[in-house]
């Protein structure tokens, strides 16, 4: 029997991806995997749609998200939350703050793109799902499709970098806090490409020890903006500290060259997944 597909990282028009929950999960079908965690950016709004689509295809759904963070010294970092409680009242409120924060980024970074670019609001939206959170992919798309940058990693590698006059930073929480509401909600917070230098800047170990102190439990280790030598580093830190490790596509559809089940998580580590969360159930 051959060993099951899981891939614990993925994302819908209800945050920054180019299909729907329920589009997502036909295509995870379809690229013959047996399971997928939906995983949108600080929301919980896609969950029904893919269940319903992962009943009727029958493929197991591990309800997360991905919530984004910054450390005092304003490195990005991405929170990844297996099996919260989506009733959790903390957690939501965190959520809904950091949407917020988001869309007032962003108005404000397409009000600064106008001066330059014949961008507006309305161009950004026009491709957005229903109630998707928007954010800097929202916007790359915009610029693509009026021919500033030829896709989304050209945007976000020039116009829309943490370097650019064009960039408005935004309200994020600590990650070490993240990780404490994560398993107050039940959840299973696991550190999303924590060596992603390609992004950007990368977090010391500093933040490493503060996250695994807040009670983190695993790492996104094979992840396509991990480079090896980071690889090797991030499984040094798993068997040092007892973490998980994990690995994932990151897919977004046809925003990102991502693809489905390009890495994967081995089925023991989503057993133990499913172990720790107390907030909410493995989908079957």
């Amino acid at each position: 029997m051959s060993t099951p597909r899981f891939d614990l990282h993925t994302h819908s028009t209800v945050s920054d991806g180019t299909e729907s929950p329920a589009e997502l999960v036909a295509a995870a079908a379809a690229a013959g995997l047996d399971g997928l965690a939906l995983t949108d950016h600080d929301t919980n709004a896609g969950w029904a749609e893919a269940e319903e689509a992962a009943r009727r295809h029958g493929l197991l759904l591990v309800r997360g998200m991905e919530m984004s963070c910054r450390t005092d010294e304003g490195v990005s970092v991405h929170l990844l939350s297996y099996l919260h409680d989506p009733e959790h009242d903390g957690l939501n409120a965190e959520m809904a703050r950091a949407r917020d924060a988001r869309l007032h980024r962003a108005q404000m970074m397409v009000e600064r793109l106008a001066e330059d670019f014949d961008l507006t609001w309305d161009d950004v939206l026009e491709h957005a799902g229903e109630g998707a959170t928007i954010g800097r992919p929202h916007l790359a798309d915009a610029l693509v499709r009026i021919g500033v940058v030829p896709d989304r990693t050209a945007a976000f590698r020039s116009i829309l970098a943490g370097s650019s006059k064009y960039y408005v930073p935004h309200y994020a929480p600590h990650p070490a806090d993240a990780v404490r509401l994560v398993r107050d909600a039940g959840g299973v917070p696991v550190f999303a490409h924590p060596l992603a230098s390609a992004r950007g800047r990368v977090v010391g170990m500093e933040t490493f020890e503060e996250m695994i102190g807040a009670g983190l439990g695993g790492l996104e280790v094979d992840h396509r903006d991990n480079p090896d030598e980071a690889r090797a580093v991030l499984r040094g830190i798993a068997e040092r500290h007892g973490l998980f490790t994990t690995g994932s596509s990151d897919y977004h559809g046809s925003g990102k060259p991502n693809r489905l089940g390009e890495n994967l998580t081995a089925p023991e580590v989503l057993a133990e997944i499913e172990r720790q969360a107390t907030g909410t159930d493995v989908l079957r």
